[in-house]
């Protein structure tokens, strides 16, 4: 039996179809602009977010940092989530390699940061402050996909406080599929839009920072500073297409796998992720208890359960099974 890993949606292999279409990938150099098949990568995901231009690079962490310096000047600040990606999970990139000071907030319980909180941050035209120039968002946050109309009102709110809006839209496609709206439905209200393909969509490696013709050039000048330049990439690029064509609309199965797994341990689902209290005992036991039989967590008094492709149907009812037998030995 093969390891059923939960961790995150990070974890999936690419498909045989996939393996294929990237062998075949006609390459060139993509830092001479030659890669053709990096180019209809970047075509394509603009396209799809209805964003003049987009820039391919190996993570969603370079695609995030990308958006805030070509958004922000050194001493200028951006608001953010406390548990936001772009703040708490990237190194601090913005503030070691841009020196942009970060101003974070508490989530409110739906993923959303309360615009009236986001108001009262920013700062004034004063030089004793540092410049507020963009506001951060995420979706999903936490697997919860935003609302609509919060989307619509925070592009708003931007205009109106003559700031940027910048999402981390990670898993985007999820919140898009949660929603039942296209992409570009939630990407027209951003300034910039970062995607990752390596999560859900199943691709190896690969996201992409969708915006302006003139922010994508500028992202393309630091993209070369940070080290994110690269040649024959378009084997990697092959395979972000293939998933962009054939892996949104399954992403429905994996918030089903999501709803089942959390119906059967009592826990909490949004999107494609089950959010589980076991507690401190819990935190120490539960995860090495399940690694003896095959199947991979992350640790916390709160679990995170990730569904993804490379989980089957009859592995969501394994891992029911195998967690109440853990609970159950605790109980005796």
């Amino acid at each position: 039996m093969g390891v059923i890993d939960l961790r995150s949606d990070t974890v999936t292999k690419p498909s045989s179809a996939m393996r294929t279409t990237m062998a075949n990938a006609e390459v060139g150099d993509d830092v001479y602009g030659e890669d053709p098949t990096i180019n209809r990568l970047e075509s394509l995901a603009a396209e799809m977010l209805g964003k003049e231009a987009s820039l391919f690079a190996p993570s969603g962490t370079q695609t995030n940092l990308l958006a805030l310096l070509t958004h922000c000047e050194r001493g200028d600040e951006y608001i953010v989530g406390q548990q936001a990606h772009t703040y708490k999970f990237e190194g601090g990139g913005a503030a070691v390699l841009g020196s942009i000071q970060p101003q974070p907030l508490d989530f409110e319980e739906d993923g959303t940061l309360l615009l009236d909180k986001v108001a009262q941050v920013i700062k004034p035209d004063d030089f004793h402050f540092a410049n507020t120039r963009l506001l951060c968002l995420e979706n999903t946050q936490a697997g919860k996909a935003l609302p609509m109309e919060y989307l619509q009102n925070s592009a708003e709110f931007a205009r109106d406080h003559q700031i940027k809006l910048h999402l981390d839209g990670a898993r985007i496609f999820n919140a898009a599929v949660e929603r039942n709206v296209s992409v570009e439905a939630i990407a027209k209200n951003f300034d910039s839009v970062s995607i990752c393909l390596s999560k859900g969509l199943g691709a190896p490696v690969g996201s992409l920072l969708c915006g302006s013709k003139d922010q994508i050039s500028k992202a393309r000048r630091w993209r070369k500073m940070l080290g994110g330049g690269m040649r024959q990439a378009g084997i990697l690029a092959a395979g972000c297409i293939y998933a962009l064509e054939n892996n949104i609309d399954r992403l429905a199965e994996d918030h089903d796998k999501a709803a089942r797994l959390a119906s059967g341990l009592n826990g909490i689902q949004q999107t494609n992720m089950v959010f589980l209290r076991v507690g401190k005992v819990g935190e120490e036991l539960l995860p090495a208890f399940l690694k003896d039989r095959g199947i991979l967590i992350s640790a916390g008094e709160t679990i995170r359960f990730v569904t993804h492709m490379d989980i089957r149907e009859r592995d969501i009812d394994t891992v029911i099974v195998t967690i109440e037998e853990f609970f159950s030995k605790m109980q005796s």
